[in-house]
């Protein structure tokens, strides 16, 4: 594989940095490359400025509104984005339900749906796991039992979801929901398009142990959804689910973000110290450091064959759980070497302190505020989209066939 980039590669990467130097707004930006807070506000803005660009959807076709770049090009808008500070465009849907309502979804519902997703006027949350299926998503419980009327058939939806990003704030849930209880697990799965406002829906807050509102439980009681809100076949929703977790396993890899936090990481070390030696003088830690590098190289690598398969139109197979595996590791190491690079000061968690623009009273350098709470967030990489183990799993069965 040449990995040297062509000249007009790199003039395709000189305008996306010229453009992002020039519209990425000063506080997003300042947010984000210090670890701090966003709020929706934030995502949907740099999503909109991007809109405005037609720039929004890098891995979408033409027809439906996206760039048409290839896998190269898409690289380096990630990268360039990331190592400038901007936010990642919020993957449900985007890079999730989009690309199953394109692949699968009816005329009417990519009309319907896609301009929406793409300028941020709609937000989107994923309904997969349940209290009792997670890595297990085969054994799910939400029930959609279809009933057939002259007012138009509908489904009515009861169940519960759980960890739900930032279901909060969305307008809309992607769900499986179980609509043949008789049938093999995974062939009685069907996939529904539900309004949040619909009457008999309730989200309610999960606060994690970092203090932070990131995740719900979203209940279904008697929640009517209309029959045109199925994406694709009754029962065949397993295949779509299995499509939309490649491309979040790809996602999850999150290789611009790494490199922008590695980079982050040695500006830390390089710092003074009280004893005035920075800590990326000892070889123990600078040789920690340099494996991550190492380690995030080779990922890189391998993310670009999987991105130069999708371009050749296969969707992400086990090669992707090979990606989750790594790219969550790294993002894991990385956040423990930020948190032993301050010290104790480390040890602090207070969400005030961390908002932007306000450090309050926090003892110690401001860089080191966010660090403890990005430390316990980090820890959930290795468990969602499928636990690591499962993606272990993946890959003993799909390429060594064990």
């Amino acid at each position: 594989m040449n990995l040297n980039f062509t000249p007009e590669e790199n003039a395709f990467r000189k305008e996306v940095r010229d453009f992002v130097a020039t519209s990425l707004p000063p506080d997003i930006q300042h947010k984000v490359l210090n670890g701090l807070i966003l709020d929706r506000d934030d995502y949907v803005r740099w999503q909109k400025i991007l809109h405005r660009k037609g720039w929004a959807a890098p891995a979408w076709k033409k027809e439906f509104g996206g760039t048409g770049w290839n896998t190269v090009q898409q690289y380096i808008f990630e990268e360039e984005c990331a190592a400038a500070g901007a936010p990642r465009t919020i993957p449900f849907g985007l890079k999730m339900v989009a690309p199953v309502i394109m692949q699968f979804g009816s005329p009417a519902q990519q009309e319907r749906f896609l301009p929406k997703i793409l300028a941020a006027d709609e937000w989107w949350c994923q309904g997969y796991s349940e209290p009792g299926a997670g890595s297990d998503l085969a054994s799910l419980k939400t029930r959609a039992e279809l009933v057939k009327s002259s007012a138009g058939d509908h489904y009515v939806v009861n169940g519960q979801k759980t960890w739900t990003t930032q279901g909060q704030y969305a307008d809309w849930i992607f769900c499986l929901v179980r609509t043949d209880p008789e049938a093999k697990p995974q062939r009685g799965i069907s996939f529904l398009l539900i309004d949040m406002k619909t009457p008999g829906i309730s989200v309610r807050p999960i606060i994690t142990m970092d203090g932070a509102h990131e995740v719900n439980e979203v209940w279904f009681e008697d929640v009517r959804v209309p029959a045109e809100n199925l994406v694709g076949e009754e029962n065949a929703g397993w295949t779509y689910a299995k499509f939309l977790l490649g491309h979040e396993r790809t996602n999850i890899a999150g290789i611009g973000i790494a490199k922008r936090e590695l980079a982050r990481l040695k500006r830390i070390a390089s710092l003074e110290t009280k004893n005035g030696r920075p800590l990326i003088r000892d070889p123990l830690f600078a040789a920690r450091i340099a494996q991550v590098e190492i380690d995030l190289t080779a990922l890189e690598i391998t993310n670009l064959r999987v991105l130069a398969a999708e371009a050749a139109m296969r969707a992400p197979g086990p090669e992707a759980s090979i990606l989750k595996i790594k790219g969550t590791e790294i993002q894991q190491a990385i956040t423990e070497l930020l948190v032993q690079a301050v010290g104790p000061y480390a040890l602090q968690l207070r969400r005030e302190a961390m908002a932007a623009g306000w450090q309050g009273d926090a003892v110690g350098p401001f860089y080191a505020v966010p660090l403890a709470a990005q430390y316990l967030n980090m820890r959930k990489l290795s468990i969602y989209g499928g636990s690591n183990e499962i993606q272990k799993n993946i890959i003993s069965q799909m390429i060594l066939g064990l």
